[in-house]
């Protein structure tokens, strides 16, 4: 896609969200949360739902742990202008419970389409739930911080996903905050080796970190440690 069919894809499937009944949600919601950031990204944040604030204003994390990932973002030098940021589920689920597994997959083609349309190289999910999707059967104990292919099934035929704890579990522990934060510094160094493995990626000669196997497949993982400078996007 060019950069202006892809603004108009994301916009497209905006309006449809707005105005979306798949599931149950819908009757309670204030405003839809699509998602929000820069077209031209590499890197998508993928959250589980929107919370009361974003439900008011129809964008995604802006409260508390929207600020925190803020803060997580600006370790490494990125704005959350830089990337795109959406969820799982695009209403709030009543009382911010966990959303339910139906209503994932009432949501699910909504994120497909964002994903294809976007062809993130990174994809970094937030929260079990999103990691849920993309890693299915890990336990976000010990996949945070972690790197994985992607299946191109979930719309991102060339992505690797990224697994960080949700923000707000941040918010509620301190050892999740420090452990968010050392993950977060390992973006930059998950982004670079998601380059490198997009297809046509060996004449770019921008190679991850020299630890990192080229063998990785599907069933494997790999812990990203430190990060080097914050990669240029555009």
């Amino acid at each position: 896609m060019t950069p202006v069919e892809r603004r108009e894809a994301l916009e497209a499937i905006a309006v449809e969200v707005r105005g979306c009944t798949r599931c149950r949600l819908h009757a309670g919601r204030t405003k839809a949360v699509p998602g929000e950031g820069h077209p031209d990204t590499e890197v998508v944040f993928v959250g589980e739902g929107p919370g009361l604030n974003e439900d008011r204003q129809g964008r995604p994390f802006v409260g508390r742990a929207g600020d925190l990932l803020v803060r997580f973002l600006g370790t490494i030098g990125w704005k959350r202008d830089d990337v795109f940021i959406t969820n799982v589920v695009k209403c709030r689920p009543p009382d911010n419970r966990d959303p339910e597994p139906d209503e994932i997959a009432a949501c699910w083609p909504y994120l497909e389409r964002q994903l294809s349309a976007l062809d993130p190289a990174l994809i970094v999910t937030l929260g079990r739930h999103s990691m849920g999707r993309f890693i299915p059967g890990a336990r976000i104990g010990l996949a945070h911080g972690t790197l994985h292919p992607v299946d191109p099934a979930t719309g991102a035929p060339s992505a690797m996903v990224y697994a960080m704890y949700h923000p707000a579990a941040a918010l509620r522990s301190s050892d999740v905050e420090r452990l968010s934060y050392e993950d977060a510094a390992g973006i930059p160094a998950a982004l670079l080796e998601a380059r490198r493995r997009r297809p046509g990626a060996a004449s770019v000669n921008a190679p991850g970190p020299a630890a990192i196997s080229a063998s990785l497949t599907t069933s494997e993982s790999i812990t990203i440690d430190t990060a080097p400078d914050a990669p240029t996007f555009f």
